[in-house]
């Protein structure tokens, strides 16, 4: 027995392999759990679901490179040849290991929160 039909099994008490019988509850509560939609919606969700998660990736991937440029490079590697510009009286290496970073990580949640509410009713997956 696979893992779905395991899961199926644990959680309907279903023995059959007809999971959506046309009947059935689920059946009556949604047309997408009817025989001849399920054939469609499987076609079309691995390849929705892929470039789904690849954007996901992307997004994360260019913030997550923002957020070491930013932490590790601006507050570390390049502290001295920043320091010699300053920002409201200080130093501006020193600047983004104090309070800079921190400013920057916060842009870096609201860009994350908005670009993934884009990304989600894109592809139809958001919450409302």
């Amino acid at each position: 027995m696979d893992s779905v039909s395991r899961i199926k099994y644990f959680i309907f008490g279903l023995k059959s392999r007809n999971f959506y019988p046309r009947n059935g509850i689920l059946a009556a509560i949604s047309p997408a759990f009817l025989p001849s939609n399920r054939i469609d919606f499987m076609k079309e969700t691995p390849n929705r679901m892929t470039s789904y998660w690849k954007k996901n990736l992307r997004t994360l991937m260019v913030l997550l490179v923002v957020w070491f440029v930013v932490s590790f490079g601006f507050g570390i590697l390049l502290v001295e040849p920043l320091n010699r510009y300053h920002l409201g009286g200080y130093p501006l290496g020193f600047w983004f290991a104090q309070q800079g970073a921190i400013y920057s990580f916060i842009i870096l949640i609201f860009v994350y929160v908005l670009r993934m509410n884009r990304l989600d009713r894109e592809f139809d997956v958001h919450e409302d």
